[in-house]
């Protein structure tokens, strides 16, 4: 599989359970169909408009290429027409969003390297791109972002990014380290979920 071609279906599965998590989000606060499906666009595309812009990449793929907007749309519908299937997922919007995070942060750090940043600046692009989404979500059902509540967020999504960038200097194929630093993020935001782990707070 052509190495571009596996970047994009890591993009677009980041896309659609990001907007699963926004949804899911929009369910809880008692949003209408419209509020549902908007907040899990704007979840699904924020940290990655903020990724391009920073980047010049102008005008934003997602603005650019319709195909991610109307995933995430249809991910919103599905939510809004199932979601008690959904609910029966314990910590749904978590676990989609940890996913998602994921996903984001090591697309994004990639599509920095591409775009000729230095590697530490990639990392901090990757970043931007996974909690961009999680920010607004939070931000629109009016709840402080998760990513200054203290939770292990931002900096699980750093370390997916140094996973791969340290993949890619260890000179491992493209797609293994695109897995490793997604998984990685994955696996800590989800244990830090259940073991209710955080960053220190001040005495």
């Amino acid at each position: 599989m052509h190495f571009s071609l596996f970047l994009d279906i890591f993009n677009f599965i980041g896309i659609f359970v990001f907007a699963i998590s926004g949804a899911m989000r929009g369910v809880r606060a008692g949003l209408d169909i419209f509020g549902i499906v908007v907040l899990a666009v704007v979840t699904a595309v924020s940290g990655g408009i903020v990724r391009d812009v920073l980047i010049g990449a102008i005008p934003p793929q997602s603005i650019r290429d319709w195909h991610g907007i109307a995933l995430a749309v249809v991910a919103g519908l599905l939510v809004f027409f199932f979601h008690r299937l959904f609910e029966r997922m314990q910590y749904p919007v978590l676990l989609f969003d940890a996913a998602g995070l994921g996903l984001f942060a090591v697309t994004g750090t990639q599509k920095a390297l591409d775009y000729g940043l230095a590697p530490e600046m990639a990392a901090v692009l990757g970043m931007i791109s996974g909690i961009g989404g999680g920010i607004v979500r939070d931000v629109l059902t009016a709840q402080v972002p998760v990513v200054l509540r203290g939770d292990i967020y931002a900096s699980a999504a750093l370390l997916g990014a140094i996973l791969l960038l340290g993949g890619d200097w260890l000179q491992l194929p493209a797609w293994l380290s695109l897995l490793l630093g997604a998984s990685c993020t994955f696996v800590l935001r989800t244990l830090s979920i259940y073991r209710h782990w955080t960053l220190p707070h001040p005495r």
